[in-house]
């Protein structure tokens, strides 16, 4: 068995690995990278290898940098089974069809400013580049072992990071590789704790806070209504950055929870995404993956997803009438990192306000926007114009979906043996304080992945 490393080895984003066994090749994951526009334009890059050669590919989940380049895939000669937990393959059409969208619509923009004799913009992939993909979906169940193709299996354990997420074990030429995919935090809202695995011959694992350990939830709640607090005082808006699957449903989950506490009664919370109301359905139809706790909430009143103040936007001139809004509202809105989407929109018309409180819930990748806003940015470009940073930039780590480095190393630690790891998934700086960690408790093989590296087993 050999792993040839290919994306998300040495940053966070484009994941993708390829793995040689029992005389099939086995994508796991085809992601987007994101970052700034260099970072971006890499997707237009050829693979670094034929897709027509690739047997099957295997998703870990349904966020755009695990599933981002699969459009291209197929439109490159990818004939094969796309495997994937049953609500991940509910969730991919609603991601990749909003990012085609999103992709259409930054090149419309781009084109009309282009200069004579500038090349024509083109998008990443397209909505109708999407429809090869769905033809080719396999959903699976947890826990199923199945036969991909012959001489290889698989099968999927629930890793908590968003809804479907899986980590995935391979069984091939009489070795096992586990590939964790993203690795939710112990203990995280609505999701089970990712599963225990105990053997494995290879085991390639996530690592993107494995530099850090993220703060108590209890005092990241306590945060978040101190800062709810002064923005109301502030006469002010809240505006978060949030992916529409997984922290968005999150958030909504805390504010249910915390009701009261919180007196969210007196603000007006937008949800602010064209594709918010069909992820809300997916939720709610795959409530049987939900933990106790989260059962529970969803009971109570009021419901999460049904907040008596809660407004689903999904046409452009609800998104943008929240705008003549100037204070007392809540608003989440695409994309996470603030690389696209319409939570750009919300800054250009509010990141010179002071009353305005910026709230970052999740890993900003270099290049971006958010990034940038969080390494503390006093001018930004939005849109072609410059803005003065004047809001108050807020990062609240306790809610991350992905894991940290305790959470990591607790989960590699359920291997019997110690079986040679392979930080991907995460930038240098986190990876080697992780691979530091591990190699203190002595015994474990540690290895980084990078961009063509190959590694047998």
């Amino acid at each position: 068995m050999r792993v040839h490393f290919h994306g998300a080895a040495g940053e966070v984003t484009g994941s993708m690995h390829l793995v040689e066994a029992g005389g099939r090749r086995i994508l796991l994951d085809c992601g987007m990278i994101q970052g700034g526009r260099g970072a971006e334009a890499r997707n237009f890059e050829p693979f670094p290898f034929e897709p027509a050669s690739i047997d099957a590919l295997v998703v870990s989940h349904a966020h755009i940098d695990h599933i981002g380049r699969i459009p291209r895939l197929v439109w490159q000669g990818f004939r094969g089974p796309i495997l994937v937990q049953r609500a991940g393959a509910e969730l991919m059409p609603v991601m990749l069809l909003d990012a085609a969208s999103l992709a259409e619509n930054d090149a419309d923009r781009e084109n009309r400013r282009r200069r004579a004799g500038e090349p024509e913009a083109m998008p990443l992939f397209t909505r109708d580049d999407v429809q090869g993909v769905l033809e080719r979906l396999r959903p699976l169940d947890y826990d199923a072992r199945t036969q991909i193709v012959p001489g290889v299996e698989i099968a999927l354990r629930d890793a908590g990071h968003i809804l479907g997420s899986a980590i995935v074990e391979l069984w091939a030429d009489g070795r096992k590789l586990v590939f964790s995919g993203d690795l939710g935090p112990h203990g995280t809202p609505i999701l089970r704790d990712p599963t225990p695995i105990r053997e494995a011959d290879l085991v390639l694992m996530e690592s993107t806070y494995g530099d850090r350990n993220h703060r108590d939830r209890i005092d990241t709640i306590h945060e978040f209504g101190e800062l709810l607090d002064q923005a109301w005082n502030a006469r002010g808006k809240v505006l978060i950055p949030a992916f529409a699957v997984g922290r968005t449903q999150e958030l909504l989950y805390w504010f249910a929870r915390y009701w009261d506490e919180w007196k969210l009664a007196r603000w007006r919370i937008f949800l602010d995404s064209p594709m918010a109301a069909k992820v809300v359905a997916i939720y709610d139809r795959h409530q049987a993956l939900f933990d106790a706790d989260a059962r529970q909430v969803w009971k109570g009143r009021p419901a999460p997803f049904r907040l008596p103040n809660l407004h689903i936007t999904e046409t452009t001139e609800a998104s943008m009438a929240i705008n003549r809004i100037d204070n007392g509202a809540i608003v989440i809105a695409g994309s996470g990192m603030a690389n696209g989407g319409r939570i750009l929109h919300h800054f250009r018309h509010n990141i010179e306000r002071r009353g305005t409180h910026v709230v970052f819930v999740g890993y900003q990748s270099e290049g971006t926007l958010g990034r940038r806003l969080v390494d503390g940015a006093k001018w930004v470009r939005i849109h072609g114009h410059d803005h003065r940073v004047a809001a108050r930039i807020h990062t609240i780590g306790g809610l991350s979906a992905h894991t940290d480095q305790r959470g990591l190393i607790d989960w590699y630690g359920h291997f019997q043996g110690r079986p040679p790891l392979v930080l991907v998934h995460g930038e240098d700086k986190a990876r080697e304080a992780l691979a530091g960690e591990l190699g203190e408790r002595g015994g474990v093989d540690v290895r980084l992945a990078r961009p063509g590296r190959v590694v047998e087993v």
